[in-house]
């Protein structure tokens, strides 16, 4: 089998993103496992290359068989999208948050039409984003969009803790709102799927419950017991090896070590939090992070989407110190899902 192909988006320019799209590049087994290609503009990869103070060359190209695919060299799909004349490190502003959507509508451009296996995003400015005119909440509702898909949800995923989230970027109040049995059975299938794809047989997934203690039997809420639990009955008699509704104070303790091979949050922060503090170390005698990992998986959507999980970090922008950690995680999640996908369609 030939390495897959992956599309790997350059983000918002005046953050992070062409920075630890370089560093990942940098490293020989990146070219082990994939085939790379930028999409965005080769003049702010060359910039990003020249603030790490490396020696990479860039292949501009405008059409992926012109791809070289070859270590020491990247591929970029130039887009010619910023006015380097005017273009400043760590500052909001529109021609940024354009050259950051037009980078990834290039991408799912590219998947939707079979010429890459898969994409990975580095991170965006949703201020940029909206300033250039694009209304979107991000990455996830832009694909979406432009892949018509209906039906979606974000995973979080690091070396063992997997979370897939009922509810994500709404109130608080909609969020319980929204805790429904039929969403927990569909994001349930959703992050089984994936984790199949992981390489991980019958995977066992956590659920966890909305409320204090899971409600204990009804004393702190009733979502349990008319949602969470008849669908956590519906899934086990369907063949899936799930447990809940799990305290979340101990579903995600347990993830950690191992327990469970994915869990189910009920909301945006439920999930976040606890993924978050295992994969963010901040160094307090240096003053910044000693790594940032995670990745964000989009499933649902008829081609391959992860991203780092943390934003373009404008403070540190062209400093040269970002870590590239998320980066490399989320191009080693890429590949597995794509090769995962191209076995079964026997290529």
């Amino acid at each position: 089998m030939k390495l897959p192909i992956l599309a790997i988006t350059m983000g918002d320019p005046a953050g992070i993103g062409p920075e630890i799209v370089v560093r990942a590049l940098n490293h020989k087994e990146t070219y082990n496992q994939c085939r790379p290609i930028v999409t965005g503009d080769a003049e702010v990869i060359r910039l990003a290359i020249k603030a790490l103070g490396l020696s990479i060359k860039v292949n501009t190209i405008k059409k992926v068989q012109d791809a070289l695919f070859k270590y020491g060299c990247i591929d970029v799909y130039d887009l010619a999208c910023i006015d380097m004349s005017t273009f400043e490190f760590g500052k909001v502003s529109p021609q940024c948050g354009n050259a950051a959507f037009v980078s990834i509508r290039k991408a799912i451009d590219l998947a939707m039409n079979n010429e890459v296996d898969g994409t990975v995003t580095a991170p965006l400015n949703k201020e940029a984003l909206n300033l250039a005119g694009h209304h979107f909440d991000g990455h996830t509702e832009i694909y979406a969009t432009f892949t018509q898909t209906k039906k979606y949800a974000m995973l979080l995923a690091d070396e063992f803790l997997r979370v897939i989230h009922v509810s994500t970027h709404v109130s608080l109040r909609e969020a319980c709102d929204r805790v429904k049995k039929e969403r927990i059975i569909e994001v349930t299938e959703l992050i089984h799927d994936a984790c199949i794809q992981f390489g991980i047989d019958n995977p066992r997934i956590g659920i966890a419950g909305l409320n204090p203690h899971s409600s204990d039997n009804g004393l702190f809420g009733w979502e349990e017991e008319k949602e969470i639990i008849p669908a956590v009955n519906e899934l086990g008699k369907k063949g899936f090896n799930v447990d809940g509704p799990i305290p979340p104070d101990t579903l995600f303790a347990k993830a950690k070590c191992g327990q469970f091979d994915g869990c189910v949050a009920m909301y945006h922060d439920q999930g976040h939090i606890p993924f978050k503090v295992v994969g963010f170390n901040w160094n307090k005698e240096t003053g910044k992070m000693d790594s940032v990992k995670g990745v964000n998986i989009t499933l649902g959507l008829p081609i391959i989407r992860v991203s780092v999980d943390h934003g373009t970090a404008f403070d540190v922008a062209g400093k040269g110190i970002a870590s590239e950690d998320a980066m490399m995680l989320s191009i080693d999640y890429a590949t597995r899902m794509a090769i995962s996908r191209l076995e079964k369609m026997g290529k």
